[in-house]
């Protein structure tokens, strides 16, 4: 039992309440500091290119005191309705088990919906906004870093030449201390975007008190004249006014790390205050200095001689903002790796302490060498935000989804409450969504490449492995048939034998092969299925079932949640209910490699089957992820046609 379960029996002691109190205060605000420097990075860079891109982007603006008013009222009422409202407010309540993110929310779905006609879009949906933000975390980084290390143009206009190379050096850097970890760092991330935030809000201020007509910004009023006097510039510019809220998902995704409480009062106390204190600075300087401040109004906030620091605070700001994405796509792989939509991969851990550090080798450098092309490629922050917003509009817009679905059928809200707020919901992402759009031919078109791409290959994957069991399922001899002949007739030999087996019935093909080349038995064989389920932790009194099937022979089921590492020697040392205690040294683990052959009847395009074929062989072995010993595994191949 917690401390927190056992909290309503004990006696009312006014003193240790009122520490134990304190310990929770301290604990929160501590929680709520590391949340500023993980969470909000991506959303805490936007205003080094956001509020430019709307008057000097795609598709310039005028700079007049009404369309300046109108984009600051956009940003703010954008902030209070995507990030407030619908994230930190609604969708942060909808977790499986305390964790956030599209995966964990369509692992809930999928949990509850049961065969239900329309749960398989929803899954397809779900799948797509994780591709999707695969193509976001390659821009974050190229348009953060790029973003941040452009202000060298205006505090050292000599050294202009210098911010691509720049850029390229320390993205490579980023990627390649991942591998290390970020603990030693991490506890330098909080007070150092705390810092950044504080800047950016003390430049914003003073430029708010020298034109102190900029705070009338925050009436909705200036947001619906700018639709009314200029709709279709209007529509255009949410193209880059979303630049504002990219990140917001971020909030939600990195939930299961610091819960509901120390984001919520991060960004309404502190986050939000700080971000719409810059940009009315920024809409002051512009409504103060026109043109002139245009080339780049986040720098121009400082006097020349802080602009050199303030580029350097905003580069910490970016990287650490990356960090937090590649962090981020290490996170979204593990859980699509255990809940059947990508191929095993090595997972590193790089902290002892801290289960959800880990490092992804394949994803790292697929990563960084995307980032650095992109940032080749596209040469400024101001031409990556052309490809920024599409990614991060589409996977809201499937967040709305699925929170439409999280509404109606499992919290069972009333439709008078449910559809009104849906509808404000739709017709703000889906605005945002078509504005983006329009970006496509300018870069937009890389994320939706990207996403396109990555799901092909996730939907590959998950439907090649279910047509794959389904044939191992059709080929199985039943276990008792097997038991009754193999026991009287083959050889037992002493200690224990474990065959992994993908499928909870039927022999596995590796025992009939060991059986028909060996002609032994071990003492004790148990088949061995471990099983991922559609929730993050499972508690260890639920983690094994075991069925007795008699001669010698045990069914055993070991269960793992998708954020949860499948260590099976340390499963195994824990049960004490199947004989003798399981000794590593003592017990052979056998495998089967499976090799795909051509079906008379595909159950795929042939194409698609040659791809999940390459992604099997290249697949990593189960030896490795489920972390067995090296020296006591024996691996069988068998031959599907699926």
């Amino acid at each position: 039992m917690t401390e927190q379960d056992g909290a309503p029996d004990a006696a009312p002691e006014i003193l240790p309440d009122q520490h134990s109190g304190h310990a929770h205060q301290q604990a929160l605000w501590k929680l709520a500091v590391g949340a500023v420097g993980v969470v909000f990075g991506d959303i805490g860079t936007s205003p080094l290119y956001a509020f430019r891109e709307t008057f000097a982007g795609h598709h310039p603006l005028a700079l007049d005191t009404p369309h300046i008013m109108g984009v600051i009222s956009l940003m703010f009422w954008s902030m209070m309705i995507v990030v407030t409202l619908k994230y930190v407010t609604i969708i942060m309540r909808a977790d499986n088990k305390g964790e956030g993110g599209s995966l964990a929310l369509l692992a809930l779905i999928s949990s509850r919906s049961g065969e239900r006609r329309w749960a398989a879009g929803i899954v397809m949906l779900g799948v797509f906004a994780t591709a999707l933000f695969y193509g976001d975390s390659m821009i974050t980084p190229a348009v953060s870093v790029l973003g941040a290390v452009e202000g060298l143009a205006v505090a050292a206009p000599p050294f202009e030449h210098w911010v691509v190379p720049l850029a390229v050096v320390i993205l490579v850097g980023l990627f390649s201390i991942q591998r290390t970890g970020t603990a030693r760092v991490g506890a330098f991330f909080g007070p150092v975007m705390m810092f950044y935030f504080l800047t950016i809000a003390t430049l914003g201020l003073i430029s708010v008190v020298q034109t102190p007509q900029v705070l009338w910004a925050f009436s909705p009023h200036y947001a619906v004249m700018f639709f009314v006097d200029d709709p279709l510039a209007a529509f255009l510019a949410l193209g880059s006014v979303v630049l504002a809220v990219t990140g917001a998902e971020a909030l939600y995704a990195d939930m299961g790390h610091f819960g509901r409480r120390p984001i919520r009062i991060s960004w309404l106390w502190f986050v939000l205050p700080a971000l719409m204190a810059n940009y009315l600075g920024q809409g002051a300087l512009l409504i103060r200095d026109g043109v002139l401040a245009l080339e780049n109004p986040f720098y121009l906030l400082a006097p020349q001689q802080l602009q050199l620091p303030l580029v350097l605070v905003a580069t910490a700001a970016a990287i650490i903002a990356s960090q937090a994405v590649i962090s981020g796509a290490f996170s979204v792989t593990q859980q699509a790796i255990q809940l059947g939509f990508i191929p095993r991969l090595r997972i590193d851990h790089t902290s002892a302490a801290a289960a959800g550090q880990i490092y992804i080798p394949l994803i790292n450098w697929l990563l960084m060498v995307m980032v650095i092309l992109l940032v080749l490629t596209f040469q400024s922050s101001s031409n990556l935000t052309a490809a920024y917003g599409i990614a991060v509009t589409g996977a809201m817009l499937i967040d709305t989804c699925l929170l439409a679905v999280v509404l109606f059928f499992l919290w069972k809200w009333k439709k008078r409450y449910a559809i009104p707020l849906l509808a404000l919901f739709f017709i703000v992402d889906g605005a945002y969504f078509a504005a983006n759009l329009t970006k496509v031919p300018d870069g937009g078109w890389f994320p939706l490449l990207v996403g396109v791409v990555i799901f092909g290959l996730l939907t590959t994957w998950s439907k090649g492995r279910k047509l794959m069991m389904a044939r191992l399922r059709e080929s199985a001899m039943p276990i008792k048939i097997f038991i009754e002949s193999a026991a009287n007739s083959a050889t037992r030999v002493p200690g224990t034998a474990v065959f992994m087996t993908s499928t909870p019935e039927g022999v596995p093909h590796a025992l009939l092969h060991n059986l028909k080349h060996n002609k032994v038995l071990h003492e004790r064989v148990v088949l061995l299925t471990v099983k991922i389920l559609d929730e993050p932790f499972v508690a260890e009194e639920n983690r094994v079932r075991i069925d007795d099937l008699g001669k010698g022979f045990h069914r055993m089921v070991i269960r793992f949640g998708f954020m949860q590492d499948a260590d099976v020697p340390a499963a195994l040392k824990k049960v004490h209910t199947c004989g003798d205690e399981f000794r590593m040294m003592e017990t052979s683990f056998f495998l089967a490699r499976q090799t795909l052959l051509p079906s008379a009847k595909p159950g795929m395009m042939v194409w698609r089957e040659k791809v999940f074929a390459w992604m099997l062989r290249n697949a990593e072995s189960a030896m490795e992820f489920f972390r067995l010993p090296t020296n006591r595994v024996v691996e069988l191949g068998s031959q599907v046609e699926i």
